[in-house]
Formats: structure tokens, C-alpha cells, sequence
């Protein structure tokens, strides 16, 4: 359906590390890292598309994180949600809901809800029972 998503960012080195280490965590493989552009991307093992960019705005303007925006990684199973959520808050990014099952969306619905350090809205979830991962 996609073939990449842009976040923008305000601090790049400091967005590099939060991504780098939730990007490792849900196997996400870096694609490309261009600290003098700056930008840097990801994308599922052995895919070369869709893929996640961060980068400072092209237009040279302020970051402003959308009202309404939000991102979702799928994670493999509920502990690698939590761990990613640990992550993330270890990394300067801030709760916008712990992990959890959400029935609401649908039975097997477990996720986790924060903010990256520049405002961005990031949800990891995954879909199985947890008696479904092997």
C-alpha cells in the first residue's frame, strides 16, 4: 500500500537514536543514514519497500507535529509492544498509553501508545493471542 512515510524531526542525532532503538527492537533493518542531509530510513528484513524516513523538514521551516497523526509498527508479539514502549519512554518520547489490550479494535488488540521527543504520535501493536507466538 505505501511505499515510505516521512517524520519530520527537529533534533536529528537525537531522533536517530530513539528510532535506531525502536527500529532494532520491532527487526527493522536502517536502509540508509545521511547525517549531512540529514535523513535516515528503515524497512522490514529482506524488503526494499514500504520503508520509514526520518529528516528535518525539506522546507527549512520548524518541525510541527500533526493533530490527528499517528504512526502504527506492527510488533511480532505483546512483549516486543512492551519492550519498544520501555524504549521509547528510556529515549525521551512520552506516554500517550501503556501496553495493553484495546478489545475495542478487536480481541487480540494489544498496544502501546507514546510520543517521540519531537511530538509525533507512535503506536506499536500486534494482533496475535499470546499463545499464538511460537
Amino acid at each position: 500500500m505505501f511505499s515510505h512515510v516521512f517524520v519530520s524531526v527537529s533534533d536529528f542525532e537525537r531522533a536517530l537514536r530513539f528510532y535506531s532503538a525502536l527500529m532494532d527492537c520491532l527487526g527493522l533493518e536502517r536502509r540508509f543514514c545521511e547525517r549531512d542531509k540529514p535523513w535516515a530510513g528503515w524497512h522490514s528484513a529482506g524488503q526494499s519497500r514500504p520503508y520509514f524516513v526520518i529528516c528535518k523538514p525539506y522546507n527549512g521551516e520548524p518541525h510541527d507535529p500533526g493533530n490527528g497523526q499517528m504512526l502504527a509498527f506492527l510488533a511480532c508479539d505483546r512483549a516486543t509492544v512492551r519492550k519498544s514502549y520501555r524504549i521509547a519512554l528510556e529515549l525521551g518520547g512520552t506516554c500517550e498509553g501503556p501496553p495493553g489490550l484495546r478489545p475495542h479494535y478487536h480481541a487480540e488488540y494489544y498496544g502501546a501508545y507514546f510520543r517521540d521527543p519531537d511530538g509525533n504520535k507512535i503506536c506499536v501493536a500486534s494482533h496475535v493471542a499470546e499463545s499464538d507466538v511460537s
